[in-house]
């Protein structure tokens, strides 16, 4: 991601978010949402899967007849050739996706705020683990930029809530605030989009690469910055009840990711090492070096 990328992104989330609710107004909410019932139906059994899959691994015994297969599946011929899956699997991995398939059955027959919950985390990980910074200004002007665009999106129009309720998958976690009077069958329930996990994770992910580097014998970034996450999103829930309102997480977690880090490599020395580190240099993340890849070639 480079930094135009990161500046850009709140941009294309706000058409997007836009499209989707221009889209719940103009069609049925209902026929919508089979669709995406359907659709976050797969995803989440594959999502869930690939979680899960090592810890079934250790509960089959050595002793399982295993069998590996290899899937590939291609287009065009001679040169235009091109791969478009090249999976490898094996009897663990089917009954991993089977067990996760019974999970999704539970999700598709009673929408329970559990099953859905567990889908979303399912997706948050993957997020985390797939998508990654290069840099600490490249992760500062993406979650600043969408800083802006969760205030502007929830205290300024009814889009973002609307959407969030209307959206029935599991791109949020929700959590019954009726818990200890109802619980597992509450119905009143808080919201935290995947955005709101996903993103400062993948910024604290970073930073637990440049802690990395360092060589130090404590992760003093990752874990500051990892405390700061979890104090917004406790702040969120107060400002939340307190006021009755929907509150944009992004107002409290963006400061606390930032700030905090920020603050502790001050105090430390730091800040010149974290404003120059790269995670992957080589990669050339800016988009001078993809400029000056362009001119050699």
């Amino acid at each position: 991601m480079t930094h135009k990328d990161a500046a850009m992104f709140p941009l294309i989330a706000s058409c997007a978010l836009l499209g989707i609710y221009i889209f719940f107004k103009i069609f049925s909410k209902e026929y919508v949402n089979l669709v995406l019932t359907a659709y976050f139906f797969f995803l989440g059994v594959l999502a869930l899967a690939h979680i899960l899959s090592p810890f079934v691994n250790k509960l089959i015994p050595d002793g399982f007849p295993d069998e590996f297969f290899h899937l590939i599946f291609t287009k065009g011929q001679g040169e235009q050739k091109e791969e478009v899956i090249n999976y490898k699997f094996d009897y663990k991995d089917i009954i991993c996706v089977g067990i996760c398939s019974l999970m999704g059955g539970w999700y598709l027959w009673k929408k329970h705020w559990v099953a859905n919950n567990l889908f979303g985390l399912a997706f948050a990980v993957n997020g985390v683990e797939l998508l990654h910074l290069n840099s600490v200004i490249t992760g500062t002007i993406l979650l600043g930029g969408l800083f802006i665009y969760d205030i502007f999106w929830v205290f300024g129009t009814d889009v973002m809530v609307t959407v969030a309720k209307s959206f029935e998958a599991p791109i949020k976690l929700v959590f019954p605030q009726d818990f200890l009077e109802s619980g597992v069958y509450g119905t009143n329930f808080a919201m935290l989009g995947l955005g709101d996990i996903v993103i400062p994770g993948i910024f604290i992910a970073l930073l637990l690469r440049f802690d990395q580097s360092l060589k130090r014998e404590q992760n003093v970034y990752f874990y500051s910055s990892f405390l700061a996450y979890f104090l917004g999103l406790i702040t969120t829930v107060i400002v939340m009840t307190y006021f009755k309102h929907a509150q944009p997480a992004l107002l409290y977690l963006v400061p606390a990711c930032i700030g905090v880090p920020f603050l502790v490599a001050l105090l430390r020395g730091d800040i010149k090492a974290l404003f120059k580190y790269e995670d992957h240099p080589e990669e050339g993340t800016s988009d001078e070096n993809k400029e000056e890849a362009k001119k050699k070639k």
